[in-house]
């Protein structure tokens, strides 16, 4: 045993590769699973080791059992805790920030990385579901394990399914009783829903005697929400009802049909109400330019009959002889300029015909170029498959030809879309932008450490192409970035998130 310390805390953050998880629900939640090591040390020598399992609630905490830190928990400067996350290369040292042994329940920092949190699932939970347990049992260790390092070495968690069984009290705690095979070293893993949400923390098993099965009792999640909340820890919840990727794809595309018909029927109803309107703008613009004409006419008539009138009265002057010169003259000037004026208010009337103005643009199909500015888009829940992500609104800045936010999106049919590779959580996403519908929709996929690696590599010097631009070489470059890192993604995503966007 003197000689295990020392390899122990070596191999604490000593580098291991591991098979990243699948990209299925369950998958996803394994890659914020963890064995929890404790390793008792008195006057330099290991006088105890155990494990257990945990799973991150946050990105450097993890939630595990409290019977499982209960010798950290005494000893806190004689046990090293080590935390072995499911996948990547490292394993970290942690310590107890919060424990709460009548609900067996520990909560765990760690620090120099970054897990991929769970969610708690809030709804309702019902006698027969389908349950899946994640974790560490010791029993396969003990059939596998070679050496105390493996004990230490990042891979990937057993799972074990079930069905749920009912509600129970144990010592005055809620727990959920299910038939999902655990054993000792499950302590303090997830149990799941089929979506991968968190619905409680494996506590303990009955044992089977005589034939009798077996069954799991895990901390309910009811228990676990408020052990977080009095330890101020935040965490996701959702309480969308579980639904298949391929159901939510198929009703969502449907719906997207239905959308864009409603778009393109109101488009038309409103082209429509705009013609009949410029009709009728048109022939009240028409009446009202003929009555124009008609009053300019009437008045350029009026002025030739004075200007007429004025002529006659210099004939009548001119016969009464000497003496009416002068008023010869001015009549006779007088009723020459009326006249003029008269002719030149004819020529220049106006038109019969008012002046048309253009008809309104028509119906496109293509995917429209237009900025819309600024938009709010509200998270739908009816339309989108949740399981661990935030459903917060999304501020959105749409500009002309794709450009969303100050980064390009490419034209994808009746609609735009980004790659998104993020540094900061182990997700890529596929953001699309409808302009016709003001649909707004980001794609999830969840992948291992491994498969995130390869689509950062791929996203790396798009920093340029990023940016917003019609250049169609730098568009073609970044189309066929993209393309790239799409290969790298599995068939179907994990989530569908919808957003109906509006100005504002």
């Amino acid at each position: 045993m003197r000689r295990l310390l020392p390899l122990l805390l070596a191999l604490l953050g000593a580098p291991f590769w591991a098979t990243p998880a699948a990209a299925d629900d369950i998958g996803a939640t394994a890659r914020g699973v963890v064995r929890v090591v404790t390793i008792a040390v008195v006057d330099g020598q290991v006088v105890g080791f155990g494990h257990g399992s945990g799973v991150a609630i946050a990105p450097n905490r993890i939630v595990t059992n409290a019977h499982v830190m209960e010798l950290a928990e005494r000893y806190p400067d004689n046990v090293v805790i080590g935390v072995v996350p499911s996948e990547g290369d490292k394993s970290y040292q942690g310590r107890v920030v919060a424990y709460d042994a009548k609900r067996d329940l520990a909560l765990i920092e760690f620090a120099g990385a970054r897990l991929p949190a769970a969610a708690l699932y809030t709804g309702p939970v019902s006698e027969g579901d389908p349950v899946v347990a994640l974790g560490y049992p010791g029993n396969v260790d003990l059939a596998t394990a070679q050496s105390a390092a493996d004990y230490i070495r990042p891979t990937s968690p057993v799972r074990s399914e079930g069905v749920f069984s009912g509600r129970r009290s144990l010592t005055g705690i809620e727990v959920l009783l299910h038939t999902a095979s655990i054993a000792r070293g499950n302590s303090g893993g997830p149990l799941l829903d089929r979506c991968g949400r968190v619905i409680g923390i494996n506590s303990a098993i009955t044992r089977g005697e005589e034939g009798d099965g077996s069954f799991g009792f895990a901390i309910a999640d009811t228990e676990l929400s408020a052990f977080l909340r009095e330890a101020k820890q935040p965490y996701a919840s959702v309480g969308t009802a579980c639904t298949s990727i391929e159901e939510r794809l198929r009703d969502d595309s449907a719906a997207d049909v239905r959308a864009r018909s409603d778009a393109l029927t109101s488009q038309r109803d409103a082209a429509t109400r705009a013609a009949m309107g410029r009709e009728e703008a048109l022939a009240r613009a028409r009446e009202a330019a003929q009555t124009r004409r008609e009053n300019v006419m009437g008045f350029a008539g009026l002025l030739l009959v004075l200007g007429a009138m004025g002529i006659g009265a210099a004939g009548l002057f001119a016969v009464q002889g000497q003496g009416q010169q002068r008023r010869t003259i001015w009549a006779a000037s007088l009723g020459g300029l009326v006249m003029v004026v008269a002719m030149l208010v004819f020529v220049l009337r106006p038109k019969g015909e008012p002046a048309v103005p253009p008809p309104p643009a028509a119906i496109s199909q293509v995917v429209p170029n237009a900025p819309l500015g600024k938009l709010t888009c509200v998270f739908q829940p009816e339309r989108s498959r949740v399981t661990v992500s935030p459903t917060s609104d999304v501020a959105l800045h749409w500009g002309r030809s794709g450009c969303g936010g100050g980064v390009q999106y490419l034209p994808t049919g009746d609609r735009w879309e980004r790659v998104v590779v993020p540094d900061g959580e182990q997700t890529v996403s596929v953001v699309a932008f409808d302009p016709l519908t003001r649909r707004y929709t980001d794609t999830r996929y969840m992948l291992g450490a491994q498969a995130m690696a390869q689509a950062r590599k791929l996203q790396q010097g798009q920093g340029a192409a990023s940016r917003c631009t019609v250049d169609p070489a730098a568009i073609e470059r970044l189309a066929q970035q993209q393309s790239a890192i799409r290969t790298t993604l599995p068939p179907l995503p994990n989530e569908k998130l919808v957003y109906s966007c509006r100005t504002g």
